[in-house]
């Protein structure tokens, strides 16, 4: 009986998707945006340093502001802590509370009553300053040391000369929980928007897609949801069937939910090869 139910309701879920709004890909002009490194990358001539996976936001020295342009709902405590800016100056970075605690996080940063006393804000990039990403890690650099506040960081640079140093430096971050690296042009001007001057490199490739509708689950997985139908940013509809813990399957993320997930490569239609579901992207 709990079974039949539980498929009635995905079939229902599965009618009301075609008419479901979905949430829109587009980000703010503001933010500068990575593509993807080859794997055989030269990093001469980047600044390199760890990708943190916590929740983007810009501080302007009035308003907190997530990716979205919606101001974060900080604390007065939080935001004291914050270091005075130039005109036109903004600090870029991560809101982050530690290594696999994204979710926790996301969660955290959308409650105005919320305790942010762990919160730490990671700055890699200064919009407005000029002068090369070299100048502007620098210029970051002596401000915050200057700050002085352990919960307000700039995140370390480091100039690596080979490929074989580089994957070195992955294996490392990736051993401690990392995500990945992030390799910055070290000549480039700040630039928003997506550009080759700002490159990620994983071992693995991940993206964000919107869930659309579900396929319910068979065998073990019956009265359960058993995939997820996504649309990404290209357009490109297809199933993700993996990854989930038995909690996720009872109860799936939300049609027009924006999901992450990892996959190795693409097929010849262009669909991702070997989709697995990584988490609910529920940023601000």
């Amino acid at each position: 009986m709990l079974h039949g139910m539980k498929n009635l309701l995905l079939a229902v879920f599965l009618l009301l998707a075609a008419t479901c709004p979905t949430t829109s890909f587009a980000q703010s002009a503001d933010f500068s945006l990575a593509k993807t490194a080859l794997s055989s990358i030269d990093p001469k001539g980047y600044l390199v340093s760890e990708k943190f996976d916590g929740v983007r936001a810009q501080w302007d020295g009035f308003e907190l502001k997530f990716r979205s342009g919606l101001v974060a709902p900080a604390p007065l405590s939080f935001i004291r802590r914050l270091p005075k800016l130039g005109p036109g100056i903004s600090l870029d970075g991560e809101l982050w509370l530690g290594y696999s605690r994204f979710e926790e996080l996301s969660g955290l940063v959308r409650r105005a009553d919320a305790d942010w006393a762990n919160v730490k804000f990671l700055i890699f990039e200064m919009p407005g300053a000029k002068g090369s990403f070299a100048e502007r890690a620098k210029r970051i650099e002596t401000l915050l040391a200057e700050h002085n506040d352990p919960n307000v960081i700039a995140v370390p640079q480091a100039r690596i000369t080979d490929n074989h140093t580089l994957r070195k430096f992955l294996a490392q971050v990736e051993a401690r929980g990392g995500e990945g690296l992030m390799l910055h042009r070290a000549d480039a001007l700040y630039h928003s928007g997506r550009s080759d001057a700002l490159l990620k490199y994983k071992s693995f490739d991940d993206a964000e897609a919107l869930v659309f509708a579900y396929s319910p689950g068979k065998g073990q997985f019956a009265g359960m949801m058993g995939a997820l139908w996504v649309r990404d940013a290209r357009g490109l509809e297809f199933k993700i069937g993996t990854g989930f813990s038995a909690v996720q399957r009872s109860h799936p993320p939300a049609i027009g939910a924006r999901v992450t997930f990892r996959f190795q490569g693409y097929t010849r239609t262009g669909k991702p090869r070997f989709a697995r579901f990584l988490r609910v992207r529920n940023d601000p």
